[in-house]
């Protein structure tokens, strides 16, 4: 009989960040079963599909066992090839492989040469919200530092990077405001942009169960989702108007003074002048709707949700449906606005409630892998250029090398062709992964790295609350931070870490705002229940209790007004849209790019292409065939498969973007928010061809 161990951890998949206990066969080094814990303080006892069903990566035959060096790379570097010589084995036409130590001085040398011709800023790093965040850290530094280039941005640049500017602009914090269990002791719940059940179900969990119970929730959307089955209010809105809509309640709760009047005299500044222009603004009164054909009843619905949230201890959950729109960080201040009205904000049971979408997307951020921010939201000493200035530097002959850490930009990311011809023009690009994903494919040199279940580390889940993990298998690849190491040594040899915990403990000193008190001890001995930073003698749940983090700790009244376009404006003009307003999302089975959730065949089996759904409504418009093209101005998908439903809006159109081959991000351009330059997934306009 095998012997079988309990370890505990946490899982790799969204920023829910759920307490895992994994069944491990200690003799074979393999995960058997991976569960909740039981007593989780996350998970509570439950997980979704992936947690559950989602370790098979770990032992895919696929993993990138041995660093990988492109024969393209040594036949247009001859003197890497020599120094090289006797240390490559052939894998394919395409790929040597190689002993770590090889690989890294190989990446040394190509740097070192870069530098020399180009200067230091021709170096860029993108990645880091899929590992632990002592290696987060340490690639942001070793850019900063090592390389002495400001060029460091992570995932966030294609999902919250909104939020965190909005929160910021208007509270001083781009982080949730409370703990997930605050759920059970809000008296009203408002969702908007975030397919809750398919994107975070363990969160949705919670929202689920007291909506029943209570009948307290409301969800806004641009389809008809699952979690408005539970929703008292159930408002499906045109596309790009969030804002039009957040505005708009704030105009009610104004109008009709449901406002906290002690709350904004004694804790907000700028209250009068927002108040004057909010109340002057057209688009701003939820009359506006009736203008809008086919979502007339908008107008007194908002209205309704709007005197709710105001009267009620409230929570606002949000997610990529907020964010990825030209006016995203805009939105989240309207939503902010809402909570600083209200005062609902800086108490249990009600606050707002960012949901990050990949495991340490939070603590990327607060690692310092931002171009504008150092660890802990300090300023840089030069700030450096955002992904998609990135590109556009790229095509200009400026950036000349990138370091990818865990993030596919070469599938994820908006206007695929537009980085195709960026990627082609770099001297050099390479890759830790654990897969040969659609930037490992490109790269000159590719290293295998472990797993968040293989190694040691620190995550930050969304709400802000630090789990220690522990592996769970034992793994000979390096941590990323371990390859950085070695990489800085063959360059400078400055850098000496041990072990994760000393990188750690680095942390701590250099981001003492949020972590000084968070010793590995001390994660360890609350491993259950986690830590919310910041982290001093103890630490914080709820923040903004007193105060806010903005220099003078009040909360701020910035007024953005809604610009009329796209859907809206094409339905006041003539009733109807020309042609179809596409949005993506997620759906349960699978995560992100894929390349670890399609290595488990209980996931890939249930979701094995991206499909496009469309309402029944439009049957008529669509070609006779199984399969359609979708095309913009800016590129075509693959063929994917239609699916018509009545959960779908006339004129409107939904599709996943996990599975490469389907060239979701092909169809969008360079559109983005207008402060942070994170594109604009949630509506392009497409047509539809025959495939």
């Amino acid at each position: 009989m095998p012997h079988t161990k309990e370890i505990e951890s946490v899982c790799t998949y969204c920023g829910v960040g759920c307490d895992i206990v994994a069944q491990v066969d200690e003799s074979a080094n393999e995960i058997r079963k991976i569960t909740a814990d039981k007593d989780g303080y996350v998970s509570q006892g439950k997980l979704c599909i992936k947690g559950k069903y989602g370790g098979d990566f770990v032992t895919a035959k696929e993993r990138v066992r041995e660093p990988r060096i492109a024969r393209k790379f040594l036949e247009t570097n001859p003197d890497i090839a020599k120094t090289l010589e006797g240390k490559l084995t052939p894998l394919d036409d395409a790929w040597y492989t190689t002993d770590l130590q090889s690989a890294v001085t190989a990446a040394a040398m190509k740097l070192k040469q870069i530098r020399e011709a180009y200067g230091d800023e021709s170096f860029c790093a993108i990645g880091g919200a899929r590992t632990n965040c002592e290696s987060a850290y340490l690639f942001q530094k070793f850019t900063r530092d090592a390389m002495n280039s400001p060029h460091v941005d992570n995932c966030a640049r294609v999902c919250h990077s909104p939020s965190l500017k909005g929160m910021r602009a208007t509270i001083g914090e781009g982080a949730a405001t409370n703990p997930y269990n605050d759920i059970y002791e809000a008296e009203f719940i408002l969702i908007i942009g975030s397919n809750t059940t398919e994107a975070h179900p363990i969160v949705a969990n919670r929202i689920i169960d007291t909506a029943r119970l209570h009948d307290n929730v409301a969800v806004i959307d641009v389809r008809e989702i699952k979690m408005m089955k539970y929703a008292k209010h159930k408002a499906v809105i045109p596309h790009e108007a969030n804002l039009l809509v957040l505005n708009m309640m704030a105009h009610v709760i104004l109008k009709e003074e449901l406002y906290n009047k002690k709350f904004v005299q004694n804790r907000t500044s700028g209250f009068e002048a927002y108040k004057e222009k909010i109340l002057n603004d057209p688009y701003a009164d939820p009359e506006f709707f009736k203008t809008v054909s086919g979502y007339e009843y908008l107008a007194t619905l908002i209205p309704v949700i709007a005197r709710e949230y105001a009267l009620k201890k409230s929570m606002i959950f949000w997610g990529l449906g907020v964010t990825e729109h030209l006016d995203g960080s805009y939105a989240v201040m309207a939503i902010t606005h809402l909570a600083l009205l209200t005062g609902n904000i800086g108490k249990n049971g009600a606050g707002l409630m960012p949901l990050r979408g990949q495991n340490n997307v939070q603590g990327a951020c607060d690692m310092g892998c931002l171009p504008y921010f150092a660890p802990d939201y300090q300023q840089p000493e030069r700030e450096g250029l955002m992904t998609p200035q990135l590109i556009d530097a790229m095509l200009e002959g400026k950036i000349k090398a990138m370091l990818n850490m865990g993030e596919d930009i070469a599938h994820i990311h908006p206007n695929q062709n537009k980085i195709d011809k960026a990627l082609r023009e770099l001297e050099f690009i390479m890759v830790q992964e654990l897969f040969m994903t659609e930037i490992a494919k490109r790269a000159d040199i590719v290293i295998g790295v472990k797993s968040a279940y293989e190694k040691e580390g620190v995550y930050v889940n969304a709400m802000r609350r630090l789990h220690l993990s522990q592996p769970l298998v034992k793994s000979d690849l390096p941590d990323d931070w371990e390859v950085l190491v070695k990489l800085e040594n063959e360059m400078r040899g400055d850098y000496s870490y041990q072990n994760s915990e000393a990188l750690w403990n680095e942390v701590r000193e250099v981001a003492h705002r949020r972590f000084s008190q968070a010793t590995y001890l001390r994660l360890k001995r609350h491993r259950k229940r986690g830590l919310q930073w910041p982290v001093y003698t103890e630490d914080t749940p709820v923040l903004h209790l007193l105060d806010f983090r903005t220099e003078d700790g009040l909360g701020k009244f910035i007024y953005h007004g809604y610009k009329e376009r796209g859907m809206i404006k094409e339905l006041r003009a003539g009733g109807v849209a020309s042609g179809f307003y596409l949005t993506t999302g997620r759906t349960l089975a699978q995560y992100n790019n894929a390349a670890q959730t399609v290595r488990s065949e209980r996931l890939n089996s249930r979701y094995d292409e991206d499909i496009l759904l469309a309402s029944e409504e439009d049957a008529h418009k669509f070609p006779e065939s199984e399969y359609v093209i979708l095309k913009s101005e800016y590129g075509r998908s693959a063929p994917l498969r239609l699916k018509l439903t009545q959960k779908i809006r006339p004129d409107t159109l939904f599709v996943t973007f996990h599975h490469a081959k389907s060239k979701i991000n092909y169809l969008f351009g360079d559109e983005s928010d207008e402060l942070i330059l994170t594109a604009a997934f949630k509506s392009v306009k497409v047509e539809v061809l025959p495939a």
